[in-house]
Parts: C-alpha cells; sequence; structure tokens
C-alpha cells in the first residue's frame, strides 16, 4: 500500500511539476519574450565601399506592425533606445502597421513615427505586405502610410534606387502588394558604388531579378517564426523557401541576405525568437 501512495505521490507532483513548467513557458512567451528587446551587432563587408564609410554604422529596423492588437508602448521605447545609440544611417525594411477589423490605427502610427529612428546621414524604407491594406491589395493603405513616414523623415523607396551620402539604396516594393517591380527598382542602379537592397520578403531572392547585384540583401516578414521549438526549425514562416527563418544567410551570386527577427508582432507570443533591432557596422569587402 504504501509503495502505491509513494507511486501515486510521485506521479502527482510530476504532473504538476510538469504543468507548472507549461505554464511558465506560457507566460514568458506571451508577457515576457515579446518585450525583450535585442540589439543584434553585425560586421557588414560592403564592396567599392569608400574610406569615408568604413566603420559606419547602418541600423535595421523591421516589421512595427502598430495597430490595435498590442500597445505600442514597447515599439517606442525600443525606439527611443535605438536613436540613443545615434546610427549613422537606417533602413526600416516594411511592415509598419497591422490592420484590425479592416482598420487602420493612423493615430498609434503617427505616435510611434514621432519617435522614428533617424539616421545622421541618411534614412530610407521600403513597405511590406500588411502596409497594403486588406489582401495586400488596397493601394490607398500603402499611398497613405508611405505619406506618413515621408512626412516623419523616412525616403521611401518604392521600387526605386536612391544614393545617400555615397551608399546606394535598392528598394523593392512589397512581393505580394500590387507595385512589385523588380525591373524598376534597378532601372538607375550603378554596380561601382556600394550597395545595400531593401525587400521586405525574402522569397524574392531566389527570384531571377538581381542583374549584377553582389552585395547584402536586407529583409524582415519572417519574424523568425516567432516561435522556434530549441534544436528544431520554425514550425511557422510566412515564405516558400523556409530557409529564410532569420539571421544571416549566404546566396548564390556573391548575395548575402540578412533576416531581422521583427520589433513588433501579429500575436503578442515570442519563444526563442526575440524581437530585434539590428546594427551592422560598414566595412570594405
Amino acid at each position: 500500500m504504501a509503495t502505491r501512495m509513494n507511486r501515486r505521490n510521485f506521479i502527482a507532483k510530476t504532473i504538476g511539476s510538469f504543468a507548472a513548467i507549461g505554464a511558465g513557458t506560457a507566460l514568458y512567451a506571451w508577457q515576457i519574450e515579446p518585450r525583450w528587446l535585442e540589439i543584434v551587432q553585425v560586421d557588414m563587408p560592403i564592396k567599392n565601399l569608400p574610406p569615408s564609410l568604413v566603420g559606419k554604422t547602418l541600423m535595421q529596423i523591421s516589421d512595427l506592425h502598430v495597430g490595435k492588437r498590442f500597445n505600442p508602448s514597447f515599439v517606442i521605447k525600443s525606439l527611443q533606445k535605438a536613436a540613443a545609440l545615434k546610427p549613422d544611417f537606417v533602413a526600416y525594411t516594411g511592415d509598419y502597421i497591422t490592420l484590425t477589423n479592416n482598420e487602420v490605427d493612423y493615430q498609434a502610427l503617427e505616435q510611434v513615427l514621432t519617435n522614428a529612428v533617424k539616421g545622421t546621414l541618411g534614412t530610407v524604407g521600403i513597405l511590406g505586405n500588411h502596409d497594403y491594406g486588406t489582401a495586400w491589395q488596397q493601394d490607398d493603405v500603402a499611398d497613405n502610410v508611405t505619406e506618413r513616414l515621408t512626412r516623419h523623415g523616412i525616403q521611401v523607396l518604392r521600387n526605386k534606387t536612391a544614393v545617400v551620402n555615397g551608399l546606394q539604396f535598392i528598394g523593392f516594393d512589397d512581393y505580394w502588394g500590387t507595385q512589385f517591380n523588380p525591373t524598376a527598382a534597378f532601372a538607375n542602379y550603378q554596380n561601382t558604388l556600394p550597395t545595400i537592397a531593401l525587400c521586405h520578403n525574402p522569397d524574392v531572392c531566389d527570384l531571377p531579378v538581381w542583374p549584377n547585384f553582389q552585395s547584402w540583401i536586407l529583409s524582415g516578414h519572417t519574424h523568425g517564426g516567432q516561435v522556434k521549438p530549441p534544436f528544431l526549425p520554425a514550425p511557422l514562416l510566412p515564405v516558400k523557401n523556409k530557409k529564410y527563418a532569420a539571421g544571416k544567410i549566404l546566396l548564390d551570386g556573391d548575395r548575402t541576405l540578412y533576416i531581422n527577427r521583427a520589433l513588433g508582432h501579429l500575436w503578442q507570443v515570442r519563444f526563442n525568437v526575440r524581437p530585434e533591432i539590428t546594427l551592422f557596422q560598414l566595412q570594405q569587402a
């Protein structure tokens, strides 16, 4: 009888322990990690980089997802921390908004953009799929978001190339949106200049749209999967190529892809995928 009771107590305690661990993990993934910012520092060797830009910093900020699904205070505080680092260049790689009941919270977006990080030498950005509203098909929403970004000092590159204080940026409009046009994006591309491409959805890296491009591509979109079990791939990634989850990935054609894990989120849950702002240090290749 005693042995049977001990066994029951052991089973009960074991079940209780697992339940406590599960509850603790759920609480962590809901309330802690989504608000635990990581500033990731990465060396960025670039071809044709002039001596005047060696050692300069480029900050990537992606996927703010401002809307009614979560309080924007974490995003604002993160932007304030990032601004204190005084980056030389800042690149935003899309998805500034998230619709709720097919509505954009423009008031919250304005509040966030008031705290937008600006580079001392230049600030550029592109749009993501969510910036095109419902089903990624609302041009009026994309135009409205673009106007607000521009007013707050972010040069939005919609299928355009721009040279900003010696650094060339190629900006793709979103792959799932209505205006994706890589030919237009490369129309004024100069392959003798140090160049960085901004492309929200990393699946574009697999398309035959990269003429003589041998440099870095900065993307977002995946959020790193938001939940990544230890030693396993992230189970939910909104990309066709499932190797495009997060971080630095070497591609063919002497290209380097970097996928930012996102600052905001669609749903308030993260596990083993902390929100990220990336700080690159420019180096000569």
